[in-house]
């Protein structure tokens, strides 16, 4: 029976790990802390639990690579579908986002009247385009194609209506809304803008306008409140682990990765020594190089190689457990607010906002709320001691007066408040200087620019938000799809 280590449990390691497992491999899990699924994991404060991560469920529908992840697993998901997903709050609107998406541009168009027909036009284009990109992703592609099998199951995919993606394959979404006259439609922009840098990790000026589409139609495919948050992902997918023979050791902090014969041993911070014929790696690459031996890290895949020289988002999350009954008006489950004057999208000017439902046991007593709030931060802010103590209490007051704008009488309901700032997120999750979400998918770094789940050491793969497709649970559930099928030699699903 082959062996596979799985390093790391975030949502793209046990999904690798559950699906191999399921095929009769021998699968051990490793994970550095004491809870499962990473930046989608949780935390507890008696009485409440706190989501690490502001975000919401997706693809649970028919089709969606979480539903079909369970379907074959036999995992049975207790989510609801949310409609409006959540409501988008700026300076001077605040706009439902509907599951319909008529609805949806029909509200923008009421928002910006002088640019409805344009934002008609923009849209229709963009869910055309996105319904076109789809049928050529639903096999679930290898990026950038490195074998004769990856191009194969591209060139299978390809039809004569995909010649119309030719165009923006290299473009940023800019190009798009310069041809519906939307490029001086600031406001408009923002609310896209807003939408985008929660997703792909950079605005409509940079962002890839192939997976800016999909970005800007996948909430109509579906979202979803996961009952608990989505750390439950996490749980149901280390069960499958366990059903299938599988074993999740924690906490097992991996030390160092070694080359043995054909395979692998895998040392941790316990003195444990697993042997492996597979080793999955499912934590931020930039470990790799003090993991493995200085001739191995030589032999990586270059933009592998690359990423120790690359700076990507940090983030600065509030944790905050509300009396609801101290509220004026409820509050949503879900929410973005952009407050800055200038349309900013980091730094609390722009940020995400998760908040469990009243009646949702699992987070919190009857009456109050848990709420997670999180936002991009440049760590530049973050170097001194003296700049890392001020400029979180600054953040943590410029997020607080903004919710209490659209939610009066917040301060007042709140019963318990924590925060996670860079150096926390570094010590939760292993990643290198609290860098979190995955690199900006500009047009190049999307497709072709990104490190493929081949490390280019024999038996090693990596999953996570730094590998094909980025970042989300769906782009690392895809990627722990594709170690899955490289190590099996299936389709899976």
């Amino acid at each position: 029976m082959k062996r596979v280590v799985v390093v790391g449990s975030g949502i793209g390691g046990l999904t690798a790990a559950a699906l191999i497992a399921n095929e009769g491999y021998e699968v051990t899990v490793l994970e550095a802390m004491t809870e499962l699924a990473g930046c989608a994991g949780k935390y507890q404060r008696h009485p409440y639990v706190f989501a690490a991560g502001a975000t919401l469920g997706m693809a649970l529908e028919p089709g969606g690579i979480h539903n079909r992840v369970f379907r074959k697993l036999d995992i049975e998901v207790e989510a609801e579908r949310l409609d409006p997903v959540m409501v988008l709050h700026h300076p001077e609107v605040s706009i439902p986002y509907y599951a319909d998406r008529q609805k949806h541009v029909e509200t923008l168009c009421a928002c910006f009247p002088e640019y409805a027909s344009s934002i008609r036009a923009f849209y229709a284009d963009v869910f055309q385009l996105a319904k076109t990109i789809r049928t050529l992703m639903e096999p679930l592609p290898v990026m950038p194609p490195e074998r004769l099998e990856d191009l194969t199951q591209i060139v299978k995919a390809l039809r004569p209506v995909h010649t119309r993606l030719v165009p923006i394959l290299l473009q940023p979404l800019e190009v798009l809304l310069n041809k519906h006259g939307l490029d001086q439609a600031e406001s408009f922009r923002h609310v896209l803008d807003g939408i985008l840098i929660d997703s792909m990790q950079t605005t409509s000026r940079e962002a890839s306008a192939l997976f800016s589409c999909i970005a800007l139609d996948i909430y109509h495919e579906g979202a979803y409140y996961v009952q608990g948050g989505l750390y439950k992902f996490g749980e149901w997918l280390a069960a499958s682990v366990k059903q299938s023979g599988g074993r999740i050791k924690k906490p097992r902090r991996v030390t160092k990765l070694t080359r043995k014969g054909s395979g692998w041993l895998v040392e941790d911070h316990r003195g444990g020594n697993d042997e492996a014929d597979y080793v999955v790696f499912n934590g931020d690459p930039r470990q790799l190089k003090t993991l493995l031996e200085a001739h191995q890290w030589e032999q990586l895949a270059k933009p592998l190689q690359a990423m120790p020289d690359k700076t990507t988002w940090g983030t600065y999350s509030l944790y905050i457990a509300i009396d609801s009954a101290k509220l004026r008006k409820p509050l949503q489950p879900f929410q973005q607010i952009s407050h800055g004057a200038h349309g900013e999208m980091d730094e609390g000017w722009h940020f995400f906002v998760s908040a469990s439902k009243p009646k949702d046991a699992l987070r919190a007593p009857e009456g109050y709320q848990t709420v997670t709030i999180s936002t991009h931060t440049d760590l530049k802010h973050w170097k001194t001691k003296e700049q890392y103590d001020s400029y979180r209490e600054l953040m943590k007051e410029r997020i607080l007066e903004a919710v209490e704008k659209y939610y009066p009488g917040f301060r007042d309901a709140i019963d318990v408040i924590e925060d996670g700032a860079p150096r926390g997120w570094e010590n939760y999750t292993l990643r290198t200087s609290g860098y979190v979400g995955g690199f900006a998918q500009t047009p190049w770094h999307a497709l072709f620019g990104a490190a493929s789940h081949r490390s280019g050491l024999p038996g090693l793969y990596l999953c996570g938000d730094h590998i094909f497709p980025g970042g989300g649970t769906i782009g690392v559930t895809t990627s722990g799809l594709h170690v899955a099928r490289s190590i099996t030699k299936k389709r899976l699903i």
